[in-house]
């Protein structure tokens, strides 16, 4: 049993991963704004402070805390709010953890794929390929660059770059589940897209099996936004439009953000695979029909 610190604890994901550990005897503490439990600490990155209960005799931190990408339209401050949720609270937990001693098992972080630049291709994008250069890509490698940190005091760092996580409430799903399901602008971008409950056990993977580096945290199965649309029409039994929603009317409506919603790439599963992980979800149909 590990006594594991979750940032980030309160989202989506976070209390998915906190049920899942608990269930595997794992002790979980999740550093919050406003606490309201007895295993959620007080934290503020306003003033640099962490409630050092929280880090005491901690083995691992899982670091998911971050302003959502897609929550508002990308305004010169919202993008230094992205960076800063991100950065400024990676390098917190850095100093905290040095200056109080605590020895770590392993520094374990969010990042996304758009790491690899929000770029439409047939390329199929491995851990080891270069980053894009648009404001999501810089976003990811300040986020893993802080994150790296860790590894100069010998802390083994994991970092999960993950694609579009699927649950069967809140997320991106709830969004896409409109009266009629349609594709997104020309509809041949992919979308890599993993079920909630796989990018969970990798994190537990990454703890229990010591599975250290970087790795992208998305489904075997590739997926257009075309292909995607019609398979959740088809769970859902709604109706399918193949015409897919103009993307003129999309940059006006969500402006610089847009390009998340009409542009994507495959990335690849296959190292993360031969490291050991077994996907409880490898198609698309199997992640709809489980929700």
């Amino acid at each position: 049993m590990a006594r594991i610190l979750i940032t980030g604890g309160t989202g989506l994901v976070g209390k998915r991963l906190t049920q899942l550990l608990i269930a595997k005897n794992h002790e979980v503490v999740i550093l919050s704004r406003n606490p309201k439990n007895k295993h959620e600490f007080k934290w503020d990155i306003s003033s640099n402070y962490i409630d050092e209960k929280a880090l005491k005799n901690t083995n691992y931190i899982i670091h998911l805390a971050g302003a959502g990408i897609a929550d508002e339209r990308w305004t010169k401050d919202r993008k230094q709010v992205l960076i800063h949720s991100r950065v400024k609270t990676t390098n917190l937990l850095f100093k905290k953890v040095n200056e109080l001693k605590i020895d770590l098992k392993g520094f374990i972080s969010a990042s996304g794929i758009g790491y690899y630049g929000a770029i439409t291709s047939e390329a199929i994008f491995k851990e080891t390929d270069k980053s894009g250069t648009d404001f999501l890509a810089d976003v990811c490698q300040k986020w893993e660059q802080a994150a790296h940190q860790f590894s100069t005091k010998n802390i083994p760092v994991t970092i999960l770059r993950t694609g579009i996580v699927l649950s069967a409430k809140g997320g991106a799903l709830d969004k896409m589940k409109t009266p009629i399901i349609s594709p997104l602008g020309s509809g041949n971008q992919h979308i890599p897209w993993i079920h909630i409950d796989d990018l969970c056990y990798m994190y537990i993977q990454s703890i229990e099996d010591n599975l250290i580096g970087i790795f992208n945290a998305v489904a075997p199965e590739s997926h257009t936004s075309k292909t995607f649309s019609k398979a959740l029409a088809k769970s859902l039994k709604r109706p399918y439009l193949g015409i897919g929603v103009p993307s003129i009317m999309l940059r006006v409506l969500f402006g610089e953000l847009a390009v998340i919603l009409l542009e994507g790439t495959r990335i690849s599963s296959k190292k993360i695979e031969k490291n050991g992980y077994s996907f409880r979800f490898k198609t698309l149909k199997k992640a709809l029909y489980n929700f």
